[in-house]
């Protein structure tokens, strides 16, 4: 089979591959539809962040179960799946919880590579969400809106929910990637009145303006974070969702919470060092970390995309084949792209 396989930072190429086979009862073998290059991609393929050469890549994927393991049964073969980056088993302290990206039964580091014509994916049974019908009844509007479900959509919901946002509140999102986007879109189903976005690129402001946000906010550093106090009238905002995951990031979310707000965290964190002490003297809440995929999906994205209530995939301003991964990578390295789409099998 073909696969995306990290050469060297700054060099994806498709290589042949072993197809995958069933290696324990819990594992299915899912045929890759349609696959997405990731902004935390951008951190080992920039060489900021250390990935083991020849390793295949990707963790975003909707495709068709090929083969079941004996122990599979809410999953058969034909059916049309979400992929998600996370293996929930569904039956730990974590998962019991709502916590699966946290589940202790999951393989450490697992990433069979979802930028393939085909993976192998573990804890099938619980972790994989059916679509109802066939790839061919959906059009393209909602194909790439599935295909956000398996992680941008989800991790943009976790960063709402951690933050706790409600009706009627005002939030702030941090970071304006394909993230943050998918956090105004979970800020607007939770009913936020006013949503503040922090963007400083016209295209990107211009598509969170389409999924709800009402302020924009472009300014850079402090001046921003007088920008969203003048908006709240001095008071901050009562939830922020930080969708970046750097330190300045992180300690402007600080400084434009209310007193008692929550701060949703889902960047990518980067830096392992943070100041705690400016959460203490405004009483700020911080959450956040890993989504929980499967339990989102089930709970109310994919019964919104299936409705059309939300329409995620915009975040795809370009498509590539999977030929055409180093590509698809160059487009989001230079910003051209907001999210790669990689078209795999059709």
């Amino acid at each position: 089979m073909k696969a995306a396989v990290f050469v060297e930072p700054g060099k994806i190429e498709v290589q042949e591959r072993p197809q995958p086979t069933i290696q324990q009862p819990t594992d299915a073998i899912i045929r890759v539809i349609r696959a997405c290059v990731c902004g935390s991609d951008l951190w080992w393929y920039r060489g900021l962040k250390q990935r083991e050469v020849n390793s295949t890549v990707g963790h975003e994927a909707i495709g068709i179960v090929e083969q079941v393991g004996a122990a599979v049964q809410n999953v058969q073969p034909g059916d049309f799946v979400i992929v998600p980056f996370t293996h929930g088993c569904g039956h730990c302290a974590a998962c019991r919880a709502g916590f699966e990206g946290n589940c202790v039964n999951e393989e450490p580091g697992l990433n069979p590579g979802y930028q393939a014509q085909y993976l192998r994916f573990t804890n099938a049974h619980w972790a994989l969400v059916k679509i109802p019908g066939q790839p061919e009844d959906y059009d393209e509007e909602q194909l790439n809106s599935l295909l956000t479900l398996s992680d941008v959509m989800a991790t943009g919901y976790h960063a709402a929910m951690s933050a706790q946002v409600q009706a009627g509140d005002t939030v702030a999102i941090v970071g304006d990637g394909a993230v943050g986007l998918c956090a105004v879109i979970a800020a607007k189903l939770q009913g936020a009145q006013r949503i503040i976005t922090l963007s400083h690129h016209t295209k990107r402001a211009q598509l969170a303006q389409k999924f709800g946000a009402t302020d924009i906010v472009s300014m850079r550093d402090e001046a921003a974070i007088q920008a969203v106090l003048k908006l709240t009238d001095q008071a901050g905002v009562d939830a922020v969702l930080e969708c970046v995951g750097t330190e300045q990031a992180v300690s402007m979310a600080v400084k434009i919470a209310r007193a008692g707000a929550v701060i949703g965290r889902v960047g990518l964190p980067q830096n392992s060092q943070m100041n705690t002490n400016d959460l203490f003297w405004g009483n700020i809440g911080l959450r956040g970390g890993i989504a929980s995929v499967t339990k989102y999906d089930r709970q109310r994205l994919l019964a919104a995309v299936l409705k059309r209530e939300i329409n995620p995939g915009q975040v795809f301003t370009h498509k590539f084949t999977l030929d055409q991964i180093q590509a698809a990578y160059e487009a989001m390295d230079q910003r051209q792209a907001i999210k790669s789409l990689v078209i795999v099998n059709q």
